[in-house]
């Protein structure tokens, strides 16, 4: 067998030369640009279920209630399509062509949604959009893990992903103040509303021109000399900043080291989920649907049970949000240094089983009486605290632990099976559970979420992988 050129030779050592850069601007610039995607997210879902039903009224859309759920069902069901779609492209064409395309297809449809005049048109923009933000989930994580250093990615990661939830207060201040009458009210409101996002779109879109296309993309498709620029050009940024470099780590440059060129073929990729990485595969399937359905069963539903249980009124659901919202939040600041240092086994079982713990704990709670709307939004906030750490060691896990040459068809896969099943069956059946009127029932449907999280939480304190301040390559490999 040939030596392997100096230039393939050399291109190995570019994952150890991006590990060990330390932060810098360029980083934040990195993970601001890409990680608004879920900013974007929660101010998308909570506008919509804030504006559920102003939509409602005869001065704005005049819709029934069935539609107004119906365009939540078809944002889902684009998200899903769209993971499962970018996901595939994100793999073929790379992850900077694609996080651009996803986000200018999401600023053209709530563009358009703020224009809609009936159901039909306000229904197939609502799905766009959806189309949009699931392609952004797949090329986001993917080009995020593979630019941040390794003893950050699941701190980083995790903040990036609870951002949802700034979005979301976002999006709860955003209608409490424009649909105002005193401001624009609800018939012109709403519109605004929209208008906005896809303002914020379009300045996102000019900040990631900026972001470069993932080195180790790169390398996957052979493009070692660009590949090899790139990363000159990142490091001639961050020595700018704090001076001379360390030393890489030494990086295997043996001709049998490489993880292969180009993207897995569908009975390979099968392979690697069913066969060599199947309790992987089952254990993030499970995790995946475990958050699904906990976020989806009590968010989605959330303002009904305010309003029916607790006798909240309407235009004033939004104000229950921020302390939901400021849980989601907290929970992965606090808590994502530890995924890096105490581990991600470790830690992801623990958040996993003790959001499994205070969601049946609240659940008791809910169903004996004990709880106003404000004590019930405090147990939120305490319960999601931790969950949402764990939700978002969900996409980290689903994002690192296979390999590169699937990555991002990996986390779409993942995410459409959480999605799909947590996105549409734990809202129907809560809300069934709640028009019933009965607080045990509700509750039951609690108590399903907990058992769901704490079966994931036993699953990845058996089969997670310590990923913690590895490589990417080292974590999941296949080769040829």
């Amino acid at each position: 067998m040939s030596a392997p050129s100096s230039a393939h030779a050399g291109s190995t050592t570019i994952p150890a030369r991006l590990d060990r850069l330390p932060w810098s601007r360029w980083h934040w610039r990195v993970v601001i640009a890409l990680g608004v995607a879920w900013v974007l997210d929660g101010l998308e879902v909570t506008l919509v279920g804030s504006l559920g039903s102003v939509l409602e009224r005869s001065d704005t859309l005049g819709l029934d209630a069935a539609q107004v759920g119906w365009t939540g069902s078809l944002y889902i069901a684009g998200t899903v399509l769209g993971a499962l779609l970018f996901g595939r492209l994100t793999d073929r064409l790379g992850r900077k062509r694609l996080f651009m395309l996803t986000l200018a297809l999401y600023m053209a449809a709530t563009l358009a949604t703020a224009f809609a005049q009936d159901f039909l048109f306000l229904a197939l923009c609502r799905f766009v959009t959806g189309l949009g933000i699931g392609g952004e989930y797949a090329a986001i994580n993917s080009a995020i893990d593979e630019l941040v250093p390794a003893r950050v990615r699941g701190r980083v990661n995790l903040i990036i992903n609870a951002s949802f939830w700034i979005g979301a207060a976002l999006g709860a201040g955003l209608s409490l103040v424009i649909l105002d009458p005193r401001v624009l009210g609800a018939a012109l409101g709403w519109r605004a509303c929209f208008l906005l996002g896809a303002v914020l779109a379009v300045a996102i879109l000019l900040v990631r021109r900026h972001v470069p296309e993932s080195p180790r993309w790169l390398l996957m498709h052979g493009h070692h000399e660009k590949a090899e620029q790139v990363v000159r050009e990142i490091e001639a940024q961050v020595a700018a900043e704090h001076g001379p470099l360390p030393a890489p780590l030494p990086a295997d440059t043996s001709p049998g080291a490489s993880t292969g060129t180009g993207m897995l073929p569908w009975r390979e990729m099968a392979q690697v989920l069913l066969h060599r990485y199947r309790q992987r595969s089952l254990m993030v399937a499970l995790m995946m649907v475990a958050q699904a359905f906990v976020y989806n069963a009590i968010f989605f539903t959330y303002a009904l049970v305010l309003t029916r249980f607790f006798q909240v009124p309407d235009h004033r659901v939004a104000l229950y949000i921020f302390p939901f919202a400021l849980g989601n939040v907290l929970g992965p600041l606090v808590l994502g240094h530890l995924f890096d240092s105490i581990g991600r086994r470790r830690m992801i079982a623990a958040t996993y089983l003790l959001s499994g713990a205070g969601l049946a704990a609240t659940a008791w709670a809910f169903q004996a009486g004990l709880l106003d709307a404000l004590g019930l939004a405090l147990c939120w906030s305490a319960v999601f605290f931790v969950a949402s750490a764990a939700a978002s060691s969900a996409y980290l896990t689903a994002s690192e632990v296979f390999p590169l040459r699937m990555r991002a068809m990996a986390i779409s896969i993942f995410y459409a099976i959480g999605t799909g099943v947590g996105g549409f069956i734990a809202p129907l059946l809560l809300g069934w559970l709640i028009v019933s009127g009965d607080r045990h029932a509700v509750a039951a449907g609690y108590a399903l979420g907990a058992c769901l999280a704490l079966l994931a939480g036993a699953c990845a304190l058996r089969w997670a992988v310590d990923a913690e301040r590895r490589t990417l390559e080292d974590v999941a490999e296949w080769k040829d």
